[in-house]
């Protein structure tokens, strides 16, 4: 990067992969915004803000919150050098024919909708600086349908289909649109929604961080719109 001070804008950042990506990141001296729902998640994941770490509390459902989060990271940095979309959400146990509103519209709204009103929020800024690196989380479960998923399948597809369609419009401004698609990452959530699995063969946050962050970075300056399968061991 010439030098320069990275920055970069994790979505979903207290989470378990949220957390992973931003130690790495930090680890690397880049300044790091930390989008999350709630500053008190933040506070429990981060500790406190710092110079290199800005909080940024928002509803990425509310597309005005998403702008002024982007400003104010903006306003701190001066810039956005790269965006990881990994806010998203998870449920199974219907059949297609049985899938509630409720549950259709959570895992659309939750993987889909934040990913639009984040790009929206930060693609013209990077256009306007002439480059930048964009991230998203599909999964790789949703390469095709599977019974009683067949809504967060549709709804992590849709996220495969929009970073090929980004990556489409975006390369030619030296944007780099790419996705991971993660097998079952070792969670303490995970662990104890399945208690007799091998979480061994899971896929570490450590690890998935550590292929974002090669997506993010000059090695990958020639990949545009990868679905990169990031799976548990075998």
């Amino acid at each position: 990067m010439n030098g320069r001070t990275r920055t970069v804008m994790i979505t979903g950042a207290a989470g378990n992969l949220g957390r992973a990506v931003a130690r790495l990141f930090l680890a690397e001296g880049a300044n790091v915004v930390l989008a999350d729902l709630r500053r008190a998640s933040l506070e429990a994941a981060f500790g406190g803000e710092s110079e290199q770490r800005l909080f940024a509390p928002v509803n990425l459902l509310d597309q005005e919150q998403a702008k002024r989060a982007v400003d104010a990271a903006l306003e701190r940095f001066e810039r956005i050098d790269a965006l990881f979309n990994l806010a998203g959400g998870f449920r199974m146990g219907e059949p297609v024919h049985e899938t509630a509103d409720k549950n259709w519209d959570f895992l659309f709204e939750v993987n889909g909708r934040t990913l639009l009103h984040a790009v929206r929020a930060v693609v013209p800024h990077m256009i306007k600086m002439g480059g930048g690196k964009i991230v998203n989380v599909g999964a790789f479960s949703a390469q095709k349908g599977l019974a009683r998923m067949g809504a967060y399948s549709a709804a992590k597809d849709a996220v495969i289909r929009l970073t090929e369609a980004m990556a489409a419009e975006l390369r030619e401004k030296n944007i780099n649109v790419n996705c991971v698609l993660p097998s079952i990452i070792d969670t303490p959530e995970n662990r104890a929604a399945m208690p007799d699995a091998d979480p061994s063969r899971w896929v570490a946050p450590e690890d998935l961080a550590c292929a974002i962050a090669f997506l993010a970075s000059d090695g990958a300056r020639a990949i545009h719109g990868a679905a990169l399968p990031v799976t548990a061991l075998s």
